[in-house]
C-alpha cells in the first residue's frame, strides 16, 4: 500500500522559513517525477514545484521562485521542500504527489498525479 506522509508544517510569522518533508512508502519512486501543491481556503489546488525523477529537471511557480527549493533523496524516498522569506500568500495546505507515470519531465496540473498526500497546514502570520 503506497503511502505519502507530510510533515513539517505549522505556524510561522512573515519572512520566516519551514522545511517540509514527504516520505513515500509501500513503493520506490525514484523514477517518477515527485511535486508539491498547495491549496488554500476557497481556491483550487495550485503546483507550487516539482522535481523530476533525476533531479534534473526542476519547475517552480513564479509565485515562489528564489524563496522555494525543491529536492529529493532517492535513497530514503523523500521529497523536500524548503520554504524562506515565506508571505501571508504562502498560507495553504501542502501536498506532496508522485507522478503516475515513469521517466516524464515535470508537469504541473494534478491530473498527471496518481499518489498524494494527506497535506500539511502551513500557516504564515503577518
Amino acid at each position: 500500500q503506497v503511502q505519502l506522509v507530510e510533515s513539517g508544517g505549522g505556524l510561522v510569522q512573515a519572512g520566516g522559513s519551514l522545511r517540509l518533508s514527504c516520505a513515500a512508502s509501500g513503493r520506490t519512486f525514484s523514477s517518477y517525477t515527485m511535486a508539491w501543491f498547495r491549496q488554500a481556503a476557497g481556491k483550487e489546488r495550485e503546483f507550487v514545484a516539482g522535481i523530476s525523477w533525476s533531479g534534473a529537471n526542476i519547475y517552480y511557480a513564479d509565485s515562489v521562485k528564489g524563496r522555494f527549493t525543491i529536492s529529493r533523496d532517492n535513497a530514503k524516498n523523500t521529497v523536500y521542500l524548503q520554504m524562506n522569506s515565506l508571505k501571508p500568500e504562502d498560507t495553504a495546505v501542502y501536498y506532496c504527489a508522485v507522478d503516475a507515470r515513469k521517466y516524464r519531465v515535470v508537469l504541473r496540473t494534478t491530473a498527471n498525479y496518481e499518489y498524494w498526500g494527506q497535506g500539511t497546514q502551513v500557516t504564515v502570520s503577518s
